[in-house]
């Protein structure tokens, strides 16, 4: 009998273990759903040199690394938007998007194809993007991305 007793609280830890995992694999699912969208919106906003949606999306303590190794700020970054000095043409992406999501925290990786400029620097070329993404009150806000050229073997 307590054998019985010990296999039943066992099974009833197990499944209330299973059923855990599984409503926070759905959460991780959404999270990463409205990650990716979210990247839609930034990737449309940065074609359109769109600065008051990037201001949303980019956090106030956010910075990039852009293809030459050079770090720029928010400010930095919407001052060259609205200079002119960033304008990109077309950014398509050439694999499929990976996304990690961890808690409020996500990472996207993928490699993209650029053509336009930074900081009035040509950028047209494949790039390795990584973007560091954390959920706020305000959504989920970039907070990091850097791009590294691929360069041709």
């Amino acid at each position: 009998m307590k054998h019985i007793i010990y296999v039943a609280i066992l099974t009833v830890a197990l499944v209330s273990f299973g059923r855990q995992q599984s409503v926070a694999q759905g959460a991780d699912a959404a999270a990463e759903q409205e990650v990716r969208q979210t990247i839609e919106k930034y990737r449309t906003a940065l074609l359109q040199r769109d600065a008051a949606t990037l201001e949303r999306i980019w956090a106030d303590d956010y910075t990039f690394t852009n293809g030459a190794g050079e770090i720029h700020s928010k400010a930095d970054r919407l001052a060259n938007l609205k200079s002119g000095a960033t304008s990109l043409d077309s950014i398509s992406e050439e694999e499929d998007m990976k996304v990690r999501v961890h808690g409020n925290v996500a990472v996207a990786t993928s490699r993209v194809t650029i053509k336009g400029q930074y900081s009035g620097k040509q950028t047209s070329g494949q790039y390795r993007s990584i973007h560091v993404w954390v959920k706020g009150a305000a959504g989920w806000q970039l907070i990091a991305n850097q791009l590294t050229p691929v360069v041709a073997k």
